[in-house]
């Protein structure tokens, strides 16, 4: 896999690896806006190409929140997952490389009417999601949403706060989860040629991005209102995700 960028497509990386980083410090909904970018430079590939970066902010984010919650509500969640794993590894296998931009951009409009959803109507939300249906649903569709996409932030953080977890918490929770969902999807990728020597490569030149990303998300975590930024993250990821599915 031959990776090859303009200048204004490093820009672009460079801005998805700074929502990597931001992402992982509590403002989930920001990974929507690298996973939209990605697909747009790489279509299908971006998964992959996506996933080392991804494991690199949990590498990194985990020392610092896993004094903030406890790996049980991980392993509540992870055999749904795992079986929803299962069935995105599925769909990506079936998955044409012409539908990728289309299916993707579907996932991330479906993840923000979710995170809308939960914001205009909180309560409601949060009788639904507190059942056990709810808790399997979630697992099954964060695995099948992460495997085709990487874009399970929104409703792993959704059903985490329906089950009033504090801030911090929710954040120490989230880099345990995904660290290890995202390690046990690497050798799959890997399989599908999605994860290459030279996009390895790629993935190191932005380590440094993704680390002011971490630094900026736990600077904006403690001084932004996260409705605000909510909001402001819905707007973009809509747009982003609408334009690729419809375009």
């Amino acid at each position: 896999m031959e990776i090859e960028l303009t200048t204004g497509g490093w820009v672009w990386a460079v801005l998805a690896a700074l929502a990597v980083g931001i992402s992982k410090t509590g403002f989930g909904g920001v990974g929507l806006v690298a996973v939209s970018i990605m697909v747009e430079l790489f279509g299908k590939p971006s998964v992959g190409i996506l996933l080392p970066m991804l494991i690199f902010a949990d590498v990194s984010v985990y020392p610092v929140f896993r004094k903030h919650g406890a790996w049980g509500p991980v392993w509540k969640l992870l055999p749904p997952t795992l079986l929803g794993c299962a069935a995105g590894y599925l769909v990506l296998d079936w998955m044409a490389e012409e539908s990728a931009r289309s299916v993707v951009g579907g996932i991330i409009v479906v993840m923000v009417g979710v995170q809308f959803f939960r914001n205009v109507g909180r309560e409601s939300f949060d009788r639904l999601a507190r059942s056990r249906e709810a808790g399997l649903a979630a697992g099954f569709a964060a695995g099948t949403a992460t495997m085709v996409a990487n874009a399970a932030g929104p409703i792993f953080q959704l059903y985490l706060l329906s089950r009033r977890f504090e801030k911090l918490e929710l954040i120490g929770v989230g880099a345990r989860f995904f660290l290890l969902v995202n390690i046990l999807k690497a050798p799959f990728l890997g399989g599908m040629s999605f994860i290459t020597g030279e996009s390895l490569l790629f993935n190191l030149k932005l380590l440094p991005v993704i680390l002011l990303g971490i630094f900026l998300g736990r600077y904006l975590v403690h001084v932004v209102s996260q409705r605000l930024f909510e909001w402001l993250v819905i707007l973009f990821a809509l747009v982003a995700g609408g334009r690729l599915f419809l375009f």
